[in-house]
This record gives structure tokens, sequence and C-alpha cells, in this order.
């Protein structure tokens, strides 16, 4: 198997033998092990919401729950949606928020939905740093703090859709790299890693 150091090269711990390239098709598959990304999907296929993708963490931990032998659930703090909708008025955002929220309470899993057109709007005063407006949902997963979470799927005729721009072979090896968008902030970025580091310390 594949080992890894951690702590200064005074723990390995062993990786899950996994070929090498993953493909979209094995990624996608150990992502929708997890029922809640399953049950948002078919939400979103349902409320057929404009460019509308689950994303991020959701579908990385996922993934990297079944290779460990852990819970599909371990780890993941929320679930995210992105959508792109020129209609930006905050009240429109908030129908939609109310709506899908609604869909999904019986989940009892935390939502975050968010219009990728607003962004704009809000980043700079919640965060501190600028943020260009986006022009699709996509724009927003490129922009992701870490590289292994820049991904989305969206169902499609049948099948999804997933975005994934640097394909799937570090999600397969545990690996986390920084994402150096120009909003890039080291500080989030080692706060991030090492509450990852903890929960998966493969």
């Amino acid at each position: 198997s594949v080992v890894t150091w951690r702590d200064g090269g005074h723990e390995r711990v062993p990786l899950p033998t996994l070929r090498v390239p993953m493909t979209r098709d094995e990624f996608l598959a150990l992502a929708l092990r997890n029922p809640v990304n399953v049950a948002i999907a078919h939400a979103l296929a349902q409320l057929a919401l404009p460019d509308a993708w689950l994303v991020a963490g959701c579908l990385v931990q996922t993934v990297w729950n079944v290779l460990t032998g852990r819970a599909v659930s371990h780890g993941i703090a929320d679930y995210d949606v992105f959508y792109f909708d020129p209609d930006t008025p905050w009240e429109a955002e908030d129908a939609v928020i109310r709506t899908l929220h609604a869909r999904l309470a019986h989940l009892g899993a935390k939502v975050e939905i968010r219009n990728q057109a607003r962004v704009h709007l809000w980043y700079p005063d919640k965060h501190g740093l600028p943020y260009p407006p986006l022009t699709r949902s996509t724009d927003g997963i490129d922009r992701f703090l870490t590289e292994n979470t820049q991904f989305g799927i969206r169902p499609s005729g049948g099948d999804f859709d997933v975005y994934a721009p640097h394909g799937f072979d570090d999600v397969a090896r545990l690996i986390v790299r920084p994402n150096r968008a120009p909003n890039f902030s080291a500080a989030n970025y080692e706060a991030k890693a090492a509450r990852w580091k903890a929960l998966w310390p493969e």
C-alpha cells in the first residue's frame, strides 16, 4: 500500500490500495455511496435550478471515507450547492434557499446553497478579500481554497456531469494542495488542512 508520513515523520499511516489513475466513473460511484449526496442531486434535478451543482467537500470526503473504511458521512460538516442565476436580489436567493431546505429537511444534514452570481456582492465585506463577478457556477468551484475540493456533480439526462479540473488522482491518494487563486488565504488553508488531517490522518 501507499505510505505517507505525518507529524514530522514520527508516524506512518497506510493508505488503502487503489488503482491510480482514478477514473471519473470511479469517483462518481464512490461519491454517490453517500445517500445525502444522492438525495441532494435528485432534488436539484427536480427543482431545475439554473447551472446547479453539488460541490466540494461532501463529494471528496465521501470518497475518502469509503477508501478508508469510515462511515460515509464521517467528518462532513455541510453539503454545498452552487447555482447561477443572474437575478441577484437577496430575496430571490432566499426563496431558493428556503425551497431547497424544505425539500431536504428530512435528511438532517446542513445544506448550504449559494447563487454564484451574487458572491461578489457580499464576499469582500465578509472575508476582507476581493472577489470578481463570476459568469457560471464552475467559476466558483475554480476559486476554492484547495485543489482537492474543486469538484462538482449534477444530474444530466439520466447520468451526471462531473466537473474536475485537476482530475481525480489526488483524491485517490488523499493529497491536499492549495489553490493559489487570487483570494487565497494561507491561514485559512492551514486551518482547513489541519482539520482534515485530524479527521483523515491517512
